[in-house]
């Protein structure tokens, strides 16, 4: 089946695109009454523009499934605003328009991932324009006090790169830790205990390096292609990306008539046009799409600074004294990684210390018993 047009003008249609229609169409009049609803509830006048717009491309949205309907024979009524839309917009209505933001965000990015897989809903752009809606309720929810109500009390991670090596080093030194375990309650024997040590610290930061490789790649690829697609936008109506940016930017908190200066502004500079869409509408810096090759470099790097731990015992020491040094060098390791987690999730550093030793010791512990079987029963 295929169809063009932006109302459908091929009338040859499925009943499983008659169900997808109706189920878009119903999707489309839910968000469109529930934004009206939160133009009403809004006393700010600027945000409640917006929210009316928001409904207004809703509504635009519904009126190609109506068309694509009637084209294909169907001429029921539109549907009466289902269940999620009536309570949500009771709670915009009862506690304000800033108390649901974080669902609708929700909301509109299971919109724009709904219509991607949808030629006909992409064709027209109706999954750009959503991820622009999901990018607007994103800034009024950062925009703090001059846009929504109340703080934020998230807790951001500045330092990627360095939660990275944590969650790496952390990965290399609970497995090999458990490994050599294992392996130690089979056998006590210090060569057999290093060569297993070993194979599974390179085993592992191998695994780790190129499937970090593999995973950075295809993001990478992935976001060029989104940048290229927001160039072929750009090129083809500049008008339309103004207005999404000048949406975007008066959801952050500026003026109409400012936020569209700026727009046009940005739109009529070549150079930072593209930059800047790319960075508002897609949330990604052009210039720092991420490397592969420092990305398994690093993990690869962190996994063996992990890993080595419970391995440097036994170049040294032999049988039980060896045993016994690797628990207790991993243990502090372990308490001292939970700990600097803790950086990151705001908890207590002893209890995340704690925690983390505690999961450790356990997967140990597991492993060295199954190892002792294991070493019973082969003898």
């Amino acid at each position: 089946m295929t169809q063009d047009g932006a109302h459908g003008e091929n009338p040859i249609a499925s009943k499983a695109d008659i169900v997808r229609f109706r189920m878009n169409l119903k999707d489309e009049l839910d968000a469109a009454v529930l934004y009206e609803s939160m133009a009403g509830a809004e006393k700010n006048e600027e945000r409640a523009s917006i929210f009316r717009e928001l409904a207004g491309v809703e509504r635009s949205h519904a009126q190609v499934w109506i068309e694509k309907l009637k084209a294909a024979g169907e001429t029921a009524g539109p549907p009466r605003p289902g269940l999620k839309a009536r309570m949500l917009s009771w709670l915009a209505r009862r506690f304000g328009p800033g108390s649901i933001v974080p669902i609708l965000m929700g909301i509109e990015k299971n919109a724009d991932g709904g219509y991607a897989a949808q030629p006909d809903a992409k064709a027209l752009g109706m999954d750009r324009q959503e991820k622009v809606h999901s990018k607007v309720f994103e800034g009024m929810e950062k925009g703090g006090p001059s846009i929504l109500t109340g703080e934020s009390w998230h807790r951001r991670d500045t330092g990627g790169s360095l939660r990275a090596a944590v969650f790496g080093i952390n990965d290399g030194l609970v497995s090999n830790f458990s490994l050599i375990m294992g392996v130690a309650g089979a056998s006590q024997d210090a060569k057999s205990i290093l060569i297993a040590g070993v194979a599974g610290m390179l085993a592992g930061a191998f695994s780790m390096g190129s499937g970090e490789y593999v995973s950075v790649r295809s993001q990478r690829e992935l976001f060029e292609r989104e940048i290229g697609k927001e160039e072929e936008e750009l090129e083809a109506s500049p008008e339309e990306e103004m207005a999404e940016l000048a949406l975007i930017y008066r959801a952050k908190g500026i003026p109409k008539e400012a936020a569209d200066q700026l727009a046009a502004s940005i739109v009529d500079t070549p150079g930072s046009a593209l930059d800047t869409l790319a960075r508002e509408e897609l949330g990604l810096d052009p210039g720092d799409l991420g490397s592969p090759w420092r990305v398994a470099f690093s993990s690869f790097a962190a996994f063996m600074a992990g890993a080595i731990i419970p391995l440097l015992p036994f170049f040294f020491l032999k049988g039980t004294a060896g045993v016994l040094t690797s628990a207790l060098m991993s243990g502090a390791a372990l308490f001292a990684i939970g700990a600097t987690l803790s950086l990151f999730t705001g908890r207590s550093w002893l209890l995340s210390g704690l925690r983390m030793l505690g999961i450790g010791t356990l997967v140990a512990l597991v492993t060295n018993l199954l190892g002792r079987a294991l070493g019973v029963s082969l003898n």
